[in-house]
C-alpha cells in the first residue's frame, strides 16, 4: 500500500491556540492542515478531500458535542473519503487511548463520562486525540488514521470489484443471466409505480453452431466479445445488456417505446452485424434475429416468454429478421421496417 509523505487534513475549531499548535505540527510532519472556524465551513470544504485525508473536530464546538456535525458528515459521504477524529479534553484527563481497558471498549455505556468512547465503539468516529497530546502522540494518531482509512478504502474497492465480477459475464462483460433478470424485475417495479415504459430486445445470433465448427471456440469467443462491445456503444448510459445464453443477448430499455425499440433493433442489425468482424485470420459477417416485447408493467417472466415466442416467429421468417410481439399477435400485418433480410448467414469474407 503506497502512501504519499504529504497529506491533507481539515481542522474545525474555535480554539486559536489549538489551531496554531496543530498547524505547526502538520508542517513538521510534512502535511497540510486547513483551519476552519465552524462546522458549516468544514462541510463546504470537505467534498474536495481525497481518500486518506483526515478530519479533526474540536469537541468544544456545540455542533460536535451534540452530534449534529457528525451526522451531517456521514449523511454527506465525507466519512467514506476521510477518517474522522475528535479532539477531546475530558477523555484524555482520565486515561490515554492506548491504555483503554477491555471493559471500556466493550461496554462504553457504563462510563458516562466517556461519551466519545461510545461513538468510537459505534463507528461514528475513527479516533479520539487528547487535547494535550504531544508531537509523538499526534504523529501516531495521524498515521494510524491514514493507514486505517486507506485499508478500509481498499477493502471497499475489492468488495465492489468482486460484486461487479459476480454480476457480469466474464467473456463479454455484459451482465450475466442472473443479474439482468434481477434488474429487469426491479425495472418492472419502477414502471408499475411510475407508469413509465420498458421494452426488451432479445437477440439471437443466426447459426452460431456453424461458426463454432468452422472457426473454433476461441474465434467464436472473440466474435461474442465484439458483438457485445459494438452493441454497448449504441446503448444509452441507463440501458441494460445481458447475456442469456451462449449466443443470445437481452437488452432492457427503460423509458423506450416499442417503435423506438424497433428502430434500435434496425440500428443493431446494420451497425453491429452488417459490418464484418475482424478475426486474426479472416473477416466474418454475422446475422441475427431480433424479438421485441413491451413490459406494460407485466411480470418479466411474462414479457420474456412473449419475447421468446416472438423470436420463434422471427426464426420462421429466416435469418436477419426483426419482429415485434405486437406483429406476432397480428401475424397478418407486415409493418414497415420489420422484415427478414436476405444475407447468407454463412458468408465469410476474405
Amino acid at each position: 500500500m503506497q502512501q504519499t509523505s504529504r497529506f491533507r487534513a481539515l481542522l474545525a475549531s474555535p480554539d486559536e491556540e489549538l489551531c496554531n499548535r496543530t498547524e505547526s505540527l502538520f508542517e513538521s510532519l510534512e502535511g497540510q492542515v486547513e483551519l476552519l472556524p465552524d462546522g458549516e465551513a468544514l462541510l463546504a470544504a470537505a467534498p474536495d478531500l481525497r481518500v486518506g485525508s483526515v478530519v479533526l473536530l474540536d469537541s468544544r464546538m456545540s455542533a460536535v458535542d451534540n452530534g449534529q456535525l457528525l451526522a451531517a458528515m456521514h449523511e454527506s459521504g465525507v466519512a467514506k473519503r476521510a477518517s474522522i477524529a475528535v479532539i477531546s479534553h475530558g477523555y484524555s484527563e482520565r486515561t490515554e487511548i492506548t491504555n483503554l481497558t477491555q471493559a471500556q471498549l466493550a461496554h462504553p455505556e457504563q462510563f458516562p463520562g466517556d461519551m466519545w468512547l461510545q461513538r468510537l465503539s459505534d463507528g461514528v468516529i475513527d479516533d479520539i486525540i487528547p487535547r494535550n497530546a504531544d508531537g509523538l502522540q499526534w504523529r501516531t494518531h495521524l498515521n494510524t488514521l491514514r493507514r486505517g482509512h486507506l485499508l478500509r478504502s481498499e477493502l471497499e474497492h475489492l468488495r465492489e470489484t468482486t460484486l461487479v465480477q459476480a454480476e457480469h459475464d466474464r467473456l463479454t462483460g455484459a451482465l450475466n443471466r442472473e443479474a439482468i433478470l434481477s434488474i429487469l424485475f426491479r425495472e418492472t417495479d419502477r414502471v408499475q409505480r411510475m407508469g413509465g415504459s420498458l421494452c426488451v430486445i432479445l437477440i439471437d445470433i443466426d447459426d452460431f453452431g456453424h461458426w463454432n465448427s468452422q472457426l473454433g471456440i476461441e474465434a467464436c469467443d472473440e466474435l461474442l466479445r465484439q458483438v457485445s462491445s459494438r452493441t454497448e456503444k449504441l446503448l444509452r448510459s441507463y440501458d441494460l445488456m445481458g447475456r442469456l445464453g451462449n449466443d443470445e443477448f437481452l437488452i432492457a430499455l427503460p423509458g423506450c417505446s416499442p417503435i423506438n425499440a424497433v428502430m434500435l433493433a434496425e440500428r443493431l442489425r446494420m451497425d453491429v452485424f452488417a459490418v464484418p468482424f475482424d478475426l486474426p485470420s479472416t473477416r466474418v459477417v454475422l446475422t441475427a434475429c431480433f424479438a421485441i416485447a413491451s413490459s406494460n408493467g407485466r411480470s418479466p417472466v411474462v414479457v420474456l416468454r412473449e419475447a421468446e415466442q416472438t423470436m420463434a416467429d422471427a426464426r420462421l421468417k429466416g435469418p436477419d429478421t426483426i419482429r415485434s410481439a405486437t406483429q406476432s399477435a397480428h401475424s397478418g400485418e407486415q409493418r414497415p421496417g420489420i422484415f427478414p433480410g436476405n444475407r447468407d448467414p454463412n458468408l465469410v469474407l476474405w
